[in-house]
């Protein structure tokens, strides 16, 4: 009797165990299907992404990727995660999504994928009023120059000066970048021209000359997903179409960016 009742009692725990194992299943469905996803992105880049008060990931971006989620039943947790772990993530899956002022380029799309453009952009160049005067990256030529590493501000340095420039200089943050220009350790920053404009209001900066170098070509920002995750992707798509629709795209924009 006693080994019976053990018996039945084991069959009891392995057809538990197996509908326990049937409602995971239910609950890990793909990140496309409505569960909770992972964003990654890089809290440093204003007015796109920066950390609130209480120490979490607000801005442009994360406005538009949480309402992109909602009108496609995906719930999302956003993480500050940085630019490289952020890339990493992506392609070994421990982030689902990465949203941090991406540019779109050949080179990253053979690593990735991405959604259609969601902002344009363009570099500038920061400097102090009284530097000698420049008008496109080119003229930097003998100067010390800040970018945000692995960004298309370095690109587009090395694309003019040439890769292993002695005059670059790669930061985890613009936010370092500029700082070190204010203190003369560098003579001029590249980065995006909206998050320029965004740190020249937060550190008030009145001595400096934003130029525009009319040569460089303007960059498209997109929403990045592991190569291959089609369902995710076209989930994103139809979200960000729809926020272009309905008017949430243009709310969230003059909230970061101004009319």
């Amino acid at each position: 009797m006693k080994k019976k009742f053990s018996l039945l009692f084991l069959a009891c725990l392995f057809v538990f165990a197996l509908a326990g194992c049937g409602g995971g299943a239910k609950e890990g469905s793909t990140s496309a299907s409505g569960k909770k996803i992972t964003v990654g992105t890089d809290a440093s880049f204003p007015p796109f992404e920066f950390m609130s008060p209480s120490g979490e990931p607000q801005g442009f971006d994360i406005d538009l990727i949480k309402a992109i989620a909602e009108t496609q039943n995906i719930e999302v947790q956003v993480k500050h995660t940085g630019w490289d772990a952020m890339m990493a993530g992506l392609e070994d899956g421990s982030v689902d999504v990465g949203i941090a002022g991406i540019t779109i380029t050949k080179e990253r799309k053979k690593s990735f994928d991405f959604t259609t453009p969601y902002f344009t952009a363009k570099q500038v160049i920061l400097m102090k009023k009284n530097a000698p005067a420049v008008s496109k990256v080119a003229d930097l030529k003998g100067k010390k120059i800040g970018v945000q590493s692995g960004t298309t501000g370095q690109f587009l340095v090395e694309k003019h000066l040439g890769k292993g420039y002695s005059g670059l200089k790669g930061f985890e943050e613009v936010a370092g970048a500029i700082e070190d220009m204010k203190n003369g350790r560098i003579d001029a920053v590249v980065a995006d021209n909206a998050v320029v404009k965004k740190f020249m209001e937060q550190l008030k900066l009145d001595n400096v000359n934003i130029i525009e170098d009319t040569s460089a070509e303007q960059e498209q920002y997109g929403i990045a997903v592991k190569k291959g995750n089609k369902e995710l992707l076209d989930k994103l798509n139809k979200g960000l179409a729809t926020v272009k629709e309905n008017g949430k795209y243009d709310e969230i924009y003059n909230k970061y960016l101004g009319k």
